[in-house]
């Protein structure tokens, strides 16, 4: 197997094919020279995804994107990486390759990801596609905070439950925020709306690469945690409410602060997404009722 494997990367290292794999903390744990080449990766070099995309975009190199807020970008494309077992795209490069990428992602959250240089094909309708692209990055984008909308964070959660009835574990989690309306009526809208940008970028910034974060309306949030046992779980959200309690949002009012509660679900393999969402907003409430900031199990 040892001599498989060897052979394996040697043929890796020679094709002009881009490959490299990241681990479930989205940390780069191989890349042949090909890839490495096209994103700037020195031979030693293991960057976190994040890191690398910043500092690629900061000197006009790697992957062309298309935005002057990079952390907006960042918040929308984590949303949706590796949340699902295999995607395809097609990626620019700053030096004007035109690569077809793809993603797969194992169970434990190890991703795979192979590129070609599809420059040399017909471009007609390229402009299309990659339109295309853009449309349904929007359509599971939520508009205001950046992270996943209703309809993607759902399809994730029947994502689970399909794995938990494997025998797979998960939590879900929902996150609302306390006394938002206080907060509205008090401040006015645009100071609601920048507490609801600071929750979600708070609380995106503490998810993990295989979780599921995003806003299914409202002040209100779901987090899906597959192949999560619920003590992990509570111990997890309960260092996201800590975050969010020393976070001061609102420039104008520096003193102010705000809270959130939060309830979660463990899955049965007997549950539906509406069973397994109303056992949540149940914990929800009472993690309300008994005083707020704070998480309940149902």
């Amino acid at each position: 197997m040892d001599a498989l494997v060897e052979q394996l990367l040697n043929l890796s290292a020679q094709t002009e094919t881009l490959i490299a794999v990241y681990d479930g903390d989205d940390r780069l744990r191989y890349a042949n020279s090909a890839f490495r080449s096209a994103y700037f990766i020195e031979p030693d070099e293991t960057p976190l995804w994040p890191d690398l995309m910043r500092r690629n975009f900061e000197l006009n190199r790697g992957t062309v994107l298309r935005t002057d807020d990079f952390e907006a970008w960042l918040r929308s494309t984590q949303s949706r990486r590796g949340k699902i077992g295999y995607r395809a795209f097609e990626p620019d490069l700053c030096d004007g390759r035109w690569l077809w990428m793809t993603e797969a992602v194992q169970q434990n959250g190890w991703m795979l990801c192979i590129a070609s240089d599809i420059t040399r094909l017909k471009a007609q309708g390229r402009t299309v596609r990659q339109d295309r692209d853009q449309a349904i990055k929007a359509s599971y984008t939520d508009e205001l905070t950046g992270v996943a909308n209703r309809r993607f964070v759902m399809a994730r959660v029947d994502d689970m439950l399909a794995a938990a009835w494997g025998g797979g574990s998960g939590c879900l989690a929902v996150f609302d925020i306390d006394n938002f309306k206080r907060i509205n009526d008090r401040l006015g809208h645009h100071a609601g709306d920048l507490v609801l940008r600071d929750f979600a970028h708070r609380i995106h910034q503490n998810v993990r690469r295989n979780d599921c974060f995003g806003r299914v309306g409202g002040e209100e949030f779901l987090l899906v945690m597959p192949a999560t046992g619920q003590e992990d779980a509570i111990a997890m959200i309960e260092r996201m409410l800590t975050v969010i309690r020393f976070s001061r949002p609102l420039s104008d009012s520096p003193d102010f602060s705000y809270t959130c509660s939060a309830g979660i679900a463990a899955c049965l393999p007997s549950d539906s997404v509406s069973d397994l969402y109303r056992r949540a907003d149940e914990a929800l409430y009472a993690a309300k009722m008994s005083g707020r900031d704070r998480v309940r199990a149902a």
